[in-house]
């Protein structure tokens, strides 16, 4: 047998074990309300090939390819177990047990890593909390994708409606065409129609209700059988605290905001400060994609090497709220071609990191430069530490932040030499170390961070939005403080 034999033959043993984890994976997702985890990565819903590449990936992040044959005695452990509702990363279980000197089999290792959510420790299911959207543009349509994704187990965050402002014919049609099909972030995965009789879009089986309104002070929720649900606005029309307690009318109970709130509006940066949101407060921002993308690995580089001070440039794909042809625009230099210009813009990302991060006192500066690329950005983070580091240790610091930390689902880390934009489209982390182009001398640092301003963003609202509505499950093992 030759090697390219012994490749092929490994590599359909390999397919053979991913098809048996599937069904294992669904099972525990939909009857037990558990979230399998890859290094921070969900398998759930994902088919052979993609179980396979998410394993692979983890020689990124930890030196070496992780293999199915490792994570599958892990995968069936937690299948002897009385689990309750949780997330459990296979492996991070691989990965500790490999360190782990006592002599355990897997099947004890698992019981004893996981043994929070088991048996009289484990917490109830919750009942599912409602969600509606306010908007339904580029990012509601993603966050209505991640919820109706997330709705598999009957519980958690349940989609009811969306409230948009009525357009000319077939309106629902059009609605869900868009949802149905992204140019940037392809097909909707699953089935979609249409009740236009009873103005409702059926996605996967979730019936959504399309309501009517241009006024949020006239909709009465209670009337479609929405009760304490959670709006989301993704319109950025309403910013601070009175505008956008019109929302609070029967059948809200929170609200949540996809832009920088104004006054004493939170700015939550789900992994940086979601802990310090009050159970009782009812308006939330979750700041700004930008915002979302420099602050965890910013709190990670100060809680490691202390910030003097920083500056971040923003390399930023353009928006909607930008030309597709030179017109008349209210901001400055954002009326000329978004298709064909680079746009120097103002970004208020680096004024936002005095409320996600107040224990930082150093100052940080921050513009933008707005570029004819549909979607991610990149953030160049300089930063003058209180100490001097090697560009070997910081990549080391951030590799295992990435990797075993609380941020590992905010912080990504990439080692490709060939990365280029395009590549981070669709990925769920607030923003990914670039390894390759990161420059360290002395006591200056300058990270180059990646970051899907579109989906990776709407991530982080769906992170914001469980925890405010208290179904965000504990995650095992625990991950290092």
């Amino acid at each position: 047998m030759t090697v390219n034999d012994d490749s092929f033959t490994n590599w359909m043993h390999r397919e053979e074990i991913a098809e048996s984890m599937i069904p294992i994976i669904g099972k525990l997702h939909r009857e037990q309300d558990v979230n399998v985890l890859l290094h921070s990565r969900s398998l759930v819903n994902k088919s052979v090939v993609s179980i396979l590449k998410t394993h692979r990936f983890a020689r990124q992040i930890a030196g070496e390819e992780l293999s199915v044959t490792e994570t599958m005695p892990f995968l069936k452990a937690l299948t002897t177990l009385d689990l309750g509702p949780s997330q459990i990363d296979i492996g991070m279980l691989a990965a500790t047990y490999r360190a782990d000197g006592r002599g355990l089999s897997v099947e004890e290792f698992t019981a004893q890593a996981v043994a929070g959510a088991t048996g009289d420790n484990k917490i109830e299911r919750r009942a599912s909390r409602d969600v509606v959207l306010y908007g339904f543009g580029r990012i509601g349509r993603l966050i209505a994708r991640l919820l109706i994704e997330k709705a598999g187990s009957g519980n958690g965050l349940r989609l009811r409606a969306i409230v948009v402002r009525k357009g000319s014919g077939q309106d629902i049609v059009k609605r869900a065409s868009l949802l149905r099909r992204d140019s940037i972030h392809g097909q909707f995965q699953g089935t979609i129609t249409v009740d236009e009789a009873n103005s409702k879009i059926i996605a996967n089986g979730n019936e959504i209700r399309v309501i009517y309104s241009d006024d949020p002070t006239t909709v009465d929720y209670t009337a479609y059988g929405i009760k304490d649900a959670i709006l989301i606005d993704n319109t950025g029309r309403w910013r601070d605290r009175e505008g956008l307690s019109q929302h609070l009318q029967p059948g809200i109970g929170k609200v949540v905001l996809t832009a920088p709130g104004k006054g004493d509006v939170p700015n939550i940066v789900h992994g940086v400060n979601h802990d310090t949101v009050k159970p009782d407060e009812r308006i939330l921002s979750c700041a700004s994609c930008t915002t979302n993308a420099i602050v965890p690995p910013l709190k990670a580089m100060a809680d490691e090497y202390g910030v003097l001070r920083g500056h971040v440039e923003t390399v930023h794909s353009y928006t909607n709220d930008q030309n597709l042809l030179d017109n008349y625009h209210g901001s400055d230099r954002r009326g000329r071609s978004a298709a064909l210009n680079m746009v120097i813009t103002e970004t208020g990302a680096a004024s936002a990191v005095a409320k996600a991060l107040p224990e930082l006192k150093a100052p940080i500066t921050g513009s933008s430069i707005r570029v004819p690329v549909p979607d991610v950005s990149i953030a160049i983070l300089s930063l003058r530490l209180e100490r001097e580091t090697t560009r070997e240790e910081v990549l080391d610091y951030l590799r295992n932040v990435s990797l075993a930390s609380p941020l590992k689902r905010q912080i990504d880390f990439i080692s490709a030499p060939d990365a280029v934009s395009s590549d981070f489209i669709g990925s769920r982390h607030a923003s990914i170390v670039d390894a390759g182009a990161t420059k360290v001398d002395g006591d200056n640092a300058i990270l180059y961070l990646w970051y899907d301003n579109e989906f990776g963003y709407s991530c982080q609202v769906i992170r914001v939005v469980q925890h405010a509505s208290g179904v965000e499950y504990p995650t095992y093992p625990a991950p290092a403080v």
